[in-house]
């Protein structure tokens, strides 16, 4: 495990120690599965820098994740290849879950979830994928590739029937007769919001442990404007943090992914937006293990959730 230059928050050495670490960010900068806009190699390189301005005290978990450690290191030298892509994703995420790291993977486009799936699926025989998203990605190739980013849930579905999609609005007549067809759990956008759709009940079907894909392209423009194929009309701030915090309370989360953000000049907003997206994941993560009224005197190797005593 080499640690990168760049570390995830900005955080003091002995925090991001790989001995003490809880968490492990992989940045994966690959864009050779994407279709329409372009940038998603240099994602999490912006992320991981505007992370330094995110505040390390979180009011809502009322605690100070970062302390159970978080260690980013190196992304590897990317091949152009999709096979060889694949393949590299794997065997980087297989590396860190062998060392019992939750590993988060910052991309990267979407095509690369599919090889880290492969991997925690190997370390946990049944395994479910929770994917946020405004795309179904369930074509069977797209542009002569079955490693595509429109393909990756046709991909992780050949290793689990488990799958819930979340936030949908945009898919192909094919995808929509595929669903309907095998019955997959899929709540559009649409139905999310009129209440159509039983989240409680989909999540309570859903075996454990899980998996969570988190496309950018879930969220509204008023959240991420840069991403690689924009849909209007997504899900906002709050809504997303309330639907996350459900998710982490109520199933037992083993790793997850941060894809299809792009990076563009002149748009600040957005990769902070995910670099703190990324962060209060983490904490839910924690919470999930800690209930809140423990928290505070819950101790990591590397001390108290708090610095300093909060009156």
């Amino acid at each position: 495990m080499k640690l990168y230059a760049k570390q995830y928050l900005g955080i003091e050495p002995e925090f991001t120690r790989p001995e003490t670490s809880a968490f492990c960010i992989l940045p994966f900068p690959y864009e050779g599965g994407v279709s329409y806009g372009k940038g998603t190699a240099g994602a999490p390189d912006v992320v991981i820098d505007a992370s330094a301005f995110v505040e390390l005290y979180d009011e809502v978990i009322d605690a100070e994740m970062y302390r159970v450690g978080i260690t980013t290191v190196q992304p590897p030298v990317l091949s152009v290849n999709h096979e060889a892509m694949f393949q590299q994703i794997y065997s980087a995420s297989k590396e860190l879950l062998d060392q019992d790291k939750f590993v988060i993977v910052i991309g990267g486009d979407h095509s690369i979830s599919s090889g880290y799936f492969k991997a925690l699926h190997e370390k946990y025989d049944t395994l479910s994928c929770i994917q946020l998203d405004a795309h179904s990605d369930l074509r069977e190739s797209y542009e002569g590739s079955k490693l595509s980013h429109a393909s990756v849930m046709s991909r992780i579905r050949e290793m689990t029937p488990h799958t819930l999609q979340i936030g949908i609005r945009s898919m192909c007549v094919e995808e929509a007769e595929q669903i309907k067809a095998e019955k997959i759990p899929v709540c559009t956008m649409h139905q999310y919001r009129k209440g159509l759709f039983d989240i409680d009940k989909a999540l309570h079907n859903l075996p454990d442990p899980v998996f969570i894909t988190f496309d950018v392209d879930v969220f509204d423009w008023s959240i991420i404007s840069s991403t690689g194929t924009p849909e209007p009309g997504g899900l906002l701030w709050d809504e997303t943090m309330d639907l996350l915090q459900k998710i982490f309370a109520r199933k037992n989360v083993v790793g997850f992914d941060v894809v299809e953000l792009s990076a563009r000049e002149g748009d600040d907003n957005s990769p902070f937006a995910i670099a703190k997206l990324i962060y209060k994941m983490i904490g839910f993560k924690v919470l999930s293990a800690f209930p809140q009224d423990k928290i505070h005197s819950f101790r990591t190797p590397n001390g108290p959730l708090f610095k300093h005593s909060i009156k």
